[in-house]
Order: C-alpha cells, then structure tokens, then sequence
C-alpha cells in the first residue's frame, strides 16, 4: 500500500492529467453522431494499437517483483486487444454491406 500512495504522490501530475483525458475523452466521444462511429473506429484502431505496444513495452521493463506495474501492463495488453479486435470485427462487418450480393 505505501509504494501505491508513494507513485500517486510523486506522479501526481499525471494522474491528473490521466483523469481529466478520460473525463475529456468521454464527453468527446459522447457528441459524435452515431453515424461517424465506424469510421473512427480505424482511427481507435490505431491508438489501440500503440497502447498495447506501450504496456508490452511496460511489461517487458518492469522489474519481476513490481507486480503495481506488471499488473497494469497486463491490463493495457487486455484492454488494447479487446479494443482492437472489436474494432476489426466492426469494420469488417461495415464493409461486408458495400459488397455486391452473389445471385
């Protein structure tokens, strides 16, 4: 518990600005009209992608005994992955309606 209060305290900055890009993000997200969400979804894609490259990196440079750090890239692999792949599928399905229909 004292390294998790002793990473808020010297990260602080962060957090916040972690905080205020997701309250940010939400509200962003929320006013896009229905009809433009798959189209930015190759651009999700996108930023997906780099988070999980960032938490395997994460991953692979924490120490084996930082389980804080390790945990929290596990959880951006899963989390990326989860996003990425939805996204895939949804992409995928939008094209499938501007293909011609075989008779």
């Amino acid at each position: 518990m004292d390294t998790i209060i002793q990473f808020f305290s010297s990260n602080l900055q962060m957090v916040y600005i972690l905080l205020f890009t997701i309250i940010l993000g939400f509200e962003i997200i929320s006013k896009v009209p229905t009809v433009l969400h798959t189209p930015l979804m190759s651009g999700a894609n996108a930023i997906s992608g780099i988070v999980t490259i960032g938490a395997v990196i994460l991953v692979r440079q924490a120490a084996p005994d930082d389980y804080f750090t390790l945990g929290l890239g596990f959880l951006g692999v899963i989390l990326g992955m989860i996003n990425v792949v939805g996204g895939f599928a949804v992409t995928d399905r939008m094209l499938e309606m501007f293909k011609k229909k075989k008779k």
